[in-house]
């Protein structure tokens, strides 16, 4: 089926989906009457397609959040600062829960206050992209593969930052890790898993990741790599390694993982409200990125 010809019963789940979210009627109901033919497997072939779909509205079905810190140097004899890393969340909000929360931690700020004039709560900020599913079921089908995002704030991001740290969502079963798992407990189907082509981002990652007490594996590890080869976020188009050094850094991270990291992970306000109610994991988990960040900024000085 062509994407010209699946649109139809997308549209009809995602009008129903939509106007129960506007109206507040019960979304059960109104995906009873819509077609069956609609699979979540069935993707959007670019963020455009998805913009261009006259079924979805934005603020309402989905919606993008970015931020660029300006920075000024006005000074013929002084080297300023400037932007180095990017943080994106290309499937936030409801599509992969608490990815676009944990953007903006990693980004300095509070993820449950976030408005044109909020100030950032760490010391040290960096720029942000969120796309964000806002239905209360049904996100899944505004998914969009990362390597056919075409969304222009999130490329420009990526294209005028040394580095890019993206973050993503997946289910343990998906990963075909090997039983029982290398890390105490055994039961434990928290995970996170570190890609992206830049070798040294990916390995301060997994060591600040797994220094703060997080089951961890670099994608590209001998032991795993085939097992995690769809999670590892090698394609050159992917929006992760379009930076300026065509290289970055991505965290695939199970969804227990991510619900570890909220005192109520249930929806976007319970998540937003309760990130710092987590027993300090949102903050360890946080931290760990921005030092591994930090660690891989200090290598790349001010020219």
């Amino acid at each position: 089926m062509t994407f010209s010809q699946r649109p139809t019963s997308r549209r009809t789940v995602l009008t129903a989906l939509a106007a129960a979210a506007t109206a507040g009627a019960p979304v059960l109901g109104q995906l009873a009457a819509a077609a069956p033919a609609f699979a979540e497997d069935l993707e959007y072939p670019s963020n455009t397609a998805l913009y261009k779909d006259p079924a979805l509205v934005e603020g309402t079905t989905y919606g993008r959040r970015f931020k660029r810190h300006e920075k000024i140097d006005a000074d013929l004899g002084a080297k300023a600062a400037f932007p180095r890393t990017a943080v994106l969340a290309l499937h936030g909000g409801g599509i992969e829960i608490g990815t676009s929360e944990l953007a903006l931690g990693i980004a300095g700020y509070n993820p449950g206050d976030i408005t044109p004039a909020s100030a950032p709560i760490l010391p040290t900020t960096h720029d942000y992209f969120l796309f964000e599913g806002l239905l209360s079921s049904g996100n899944k089908a505004l998914h969009v593969t990362s390597k056919n995002c075409d969304d222009h704030v999130a490329l420009s991001l990526a294209a005028s930052h040394l580095n890019v740290l993206s973050l993503h969502g997946c289910q343990y079963n998906q990963l075909g890790m090997p039983e029982p798992m290398v890390w105490p407990p055994s039961s434990d189907p928290r995970l996170a898993v570190v890609g992206g082509l830049n070798a040294d981002f990916r390995a301060a990652l997994v060591y600040e990741i797994g220094r703060a007490g997080f089951p961890v594996v670099d994608a590209f590890d001998p032991t795993y790599a085939v097992r995690l080869e769809d999670f590892n976020g090698s394609h050159v188009s992917n929006p992760c390694n379009l930076t300026m050094l065509r290289k970055g850094a991505q965290i695939e991270m199970t969804t227990e993982l991510r619900q570890s990291l909220f005192g109520d992970s249930g929806s976007r306000s319970k998540r937003a409200s309760t990130w710092n109610q987590s027993n300090g994991q949102f903050e360890a988990f946080r931290d760990a990125c921005r030092r591994a960040i930090a660690t891989v900024e200090a290598g790349q000085p001010i020219l």
